[in-house]
């Protein structure tokens, strides 16, 4: 954000008020369209899109000659073996695909750059003149990159049903349980499912921002980041830790798969969302003690 935009956004910066909630609002609406301007954030929408498309067209190769996909053993993301029967299967199985890495690692890269990128650019005292307050700006730029989160898994749920209808038949569809439901209720299930995978990147959300804070390099935040979630990702595969894994923010990521279930299975889910909030509590609270009280010179 340039400084003329701040004080776009910011006309009477110069003169103490108490922020309004239209003010409030003009700020959120200011980040957003900054965020999505950005080459870099378009870059990687788009290649989240592409996701889907390469998994769909690479199954109707595959499958082509009359052979199952994954080769019948089960091999690749949940859902992969069903696709060719049912388009929306391609909605699961994309999600399930992106999440481990390619979701993770844009939020990553949102959430690194918010605060650090403003420092690294020398607006972000100039985002910090009165009436905006750190508080308010740590909860724009954390809500700005939430909303980064819906926008980016409805997008690989967007493209994966747009190429699951093109490529394969809809339908009814058979549940985990066994059980057929119609393609609405399924197309409702997979709505739930993307929200459910949103707000499993609330936790990965705060890490970033918190670590935003801790430098003025944008680059290194995001690095750093990412690394982090390369890390845990590595962690928690490993069966001696075991104990561990469960306090691991993607250790239930997996688990919007139990919406498939007839009923569903909601244990893991709430566990997962239990600890998706722990994480933004704890990281969240980190992040405003460090910028409430960090020196910003630049």
């Amino acid at each position: 954000m340039s400084r003329a935009e701040v004080l776009e956004v910011l006309p009477d910066a110069g003169v103490e008020r108490a922020p309004s909630p239209l003010w409030t609002f003009g700020l959120f609406r200011s980040e957003l369209v900054t965020t999505f301007r950005r080459w870099r954030t378009i870059a990687l929408l788009g290649v989240l899109a592409a996701v889907p498309i390469l998994i769909g067209v690479a199954i109707k190769v595959e499958t082509s000659d009359g052979s199952t996909a994954g080769g019948g053993g089960g091999e690749g993301p949940a859902f992969i073996s069903q696709i060719t029967n049912n388009g929306l299967f391609l909605v699961f199985t994309a999600l399930a695909a992106t999440l481990p890495f390619f979701l993770p690692m844009a939020i990553g890269v949102i959430a690194g750059d918010a605060i650090a990128g403003e420092a690294n650019a020398g607006t972000l005292r100039y985002l910090l003149v009165a009436p905006a307050g750190r508080t308010r700006l740590l909860l724009t730029k954390y809500a700005t990159t939430m909303t980064f989160c819906l926008v980016a898994t409805l997008v690989v749920a967007t493209s994966a049903l747009a190429v699951g209808a093109l490529l394969f038949p809809l339908g009814e569809l058979t549940t985990i349980s066994g059980t057929r439901i119609s393609f609405g209720e399924g197309l409702g299930r997979a709505l739930l499912i993307a929200l459910v995978v949103a707000a499993s990147l609330i936790g990965v959300a705060a890490l970033g921002l918190f670590i935003s804070t801790l430098t003025n390099s944008g680059i290194a935040a995001m690095a750093t980041t990412v690394g982090l979630l390369i890390t845990i990702q590595i962690l928690d595969q490993i069966p001696q830790l075991h104990a561990l894994q469960p306090y691991f923010f993607s250790h239930y990521w997996l688990s919007f798969a139990d919406i498939m279930r007839d009923p569903v299975y909601w244990d893991d889910l709430v566990r997962n969302l239990g600890l998706q909030g722990l994480y933004a509590a704890v990281f969240g609270s980190a992040a405003w003690a460090r910028f409430t009280t960090k020196d910003v010179t630049a």
